[in-house]
């Protein structure tokens, strides 16, 4: 057995919400070790839905472009009626891109093509994950975790700082810590299959049975594949023959059609829907992300986002603890995350009884771009404020116009691993420069032109006054100009105290 190997954070479990924190630490240069027990990546479908918030961090993270590229935009519903006609309609409103939100509309991909692109994004960054590799145990004190490793070499002893379970719904780590997991069977079984078929055109996404529990049954086109995704609740008991041959006949009888023939099986799942929600998400030194802290029905695509999203918060604190700020800052990832799950398990849960009953349009509910941290302890602000924007919203885009003539936006300016600290009409800047932190000023002898006006729009700050924007995209704190000391106070708590001679 190999003994005490070193790291910063073990990340159990590589998908989208394990890369997505390794993707973080590593561009900030926080050692860690991703592990994966699989010996092979997951090569399903099973979260195909990229939300425009999601978009914004993938922008962030340096993949938008390339998702993009492997995916695309959902097709209309096609629901056919008992004499074979149909009718087509878009499941998601549509909506025009604002300045402020330039993402609008989801994206589809299936996951097996998102995580390929993190991988991706991981090896430019130095790292990859160890597949084969699972966690056996580990055991806490007050200064980090020894885990257990059992991989293709062997077993092994490792010492990190802290551990992430993103191990998913059957989460070895929680049940370690005995974390309760309370919630709810909801009554549905259903199976989710990739396959190639012919029978079908490939510029809709084919429903049948809408409404009727019994013969329901989607079979969509998987953007960026030669794929399709069955999709269908099936009787809660008894085994479900997943072969090519299983599956023609089963969509033989729902949809009364002969000619649509599945030639193979690529990945195919029966699975019982759940709305759980961990009881914590972190004790002592061990976290919960994604599947791992919340499981839920799939509808209205919400679960691999809030995954994503679990470890794009979790991912600049821990940075920022290893770097010095305080151990504190780590409780603010479950005070921010948890509440945002259990909205989305009770969304995902309406979305499911309204789909049973045959409504599949999607709205901005799903896109979550509304999501905040109001309540945060990380947001500050005058409680008589009442702006555009307040301390816990999520960031808005703006179109702006460099001093030197050349247009940018500000999601150019946030991208990255910094804090940005953005002043409107500012005479002099708030606080002094520190690593880590960028300052801009928009408006007269500042470094940005508001041309457009959208800033002014998006933000409705007053003269002098200035907003910080966490490395997350979300607005920590809004501040005058005569509020230095308390945004002074505010930084040193994120580890971004004010540079001394000594330093």
């Amino acid at each position: 057995m190999t003994q005490n190997s070193t790291t910063d954070v073990l990340i159990s479990g590589a998908g989208a919400a394990g890369l997505t924190l390794a993707i973080e630490l590593a561009r900030r240069g926080v050692s860690f070790r991703l592990i994966e027990k699989l010996e092979d990546p997951f090569r399903g479908s099973r979260g195909k839905g990229i939300q425009p918030r999601t978009q914004e961090v993938f922008e962030d993270l340096g993949i938008l472009d390339r998702i993009v590229a492997c995916g695309g935009a959902y097709p209309p519903q096609r629901e056919y009626r008992d004499d074979g006609s149909f009718v087509e309609s878009d499941a998601m409103l549509r909506q025009q891109p604002k300045p402020a939100e330039p993402y609008h509309l989801p994206l589809m991909v299936p996951q097996f093509l998102t995580e390929g692109v993190m991988r991706e994004r991981l090896v430019e960054l130095g790292h990859r994950p160890e597949l084969g590799c699972e966690l056996t145990g580990f055991e806490q004190d007050e200064t980090g975790v020894t885990a257990r490793l059992k991989g293709r070499s062997g077993e092994e002893i490792i010492r990190a700082r802290w551990l992430v379970g993103a191990d998913g719904g059957r989460s070895f780590v929680r049940h370690a810590l005995d974390i309760g997991f309370p919630g709810k069977t909801l009554g549905v079984r259903a199976i989710v299959a990739d396959v190639e078929l012919t029978g079908l055109d490939r510029d809709a996404w084919h429903r049948f049975g809408e409404g009727d529990m019994q013969r329901q049954l989607a079979l969509c086109p998987l953007a960026g594949t030669d794929l399709f995704q069955i999709q269908g609740p099936i009787p809660l008991e008894g085994e479900m023959d997943l072969s090519a041959a299983g599956l023609t006949a089963l969509v033989s009888e729902r949809t009364g059609r002969n000619d649509i023939q599945v030639h193979a099986v690529s990945w195919a799942s029966a699975f019982n829907m759940n709305a759980r929600l961990a009881d914590r998400y972190r004790l002592g030194r061990v976290f919960l992300v994604g599947d791992a802290a919340h499981t839920h029905p799939p509808t209205g695509g919400q679960g691999l986002n809030t995954s994503v999203q679990d470890a794009y918060n979790l991912g600049w604190k821990l940075a920022a603890v290893a770097a010095g700020a305080c151990d504190a800052l780590l409780d603010s990832y479950e005070e921010e995350r948890r509440p945002i799950a259990a909205a989305m398990l009770g969304l995902a849960t309406r979305l499911l009884d309204a789909l049973t009953r045959g409504d599949i349009r999607r709205g901005r509910e799903v896109h979550q771009l509304d999501i905040g941290y109001p309540e945060s302890s990380l947001a500050l602000e005058k409680p008589e404020r009442r702006g555009s924007v307040l301390a816990g919203d999520r960031a808005p885009d703006a179109p702006l116009t460099r001093a030197a003539g050349q247009p940018t936006r500000l999601f150019d300016l946030i991208k990255g691993p910094h804090w940005t600290l953005l002043g409107y009409e500012a005479e002099q800047a708030a606080v002094p420069p520190r690593p880590g932190l960028q300052i801009h000023r928009i408006g007269r002898r500042g470094d940005l032109v508001d041309e457009g006006g959208h800033f002014r729009d998006a933000y409705a700050l007053a003269p002098g006054e200035w907003v910080l924007v966490r490395p997350d995209g979300y607005i920590g704190a809004i501040v005058s100009s005569g509020e230095a000391s308390a945004l002074e106070t505010y930084l040193a708590t994120v580890g971004l105290g004010p540079v001394t001679d000594q330093q």
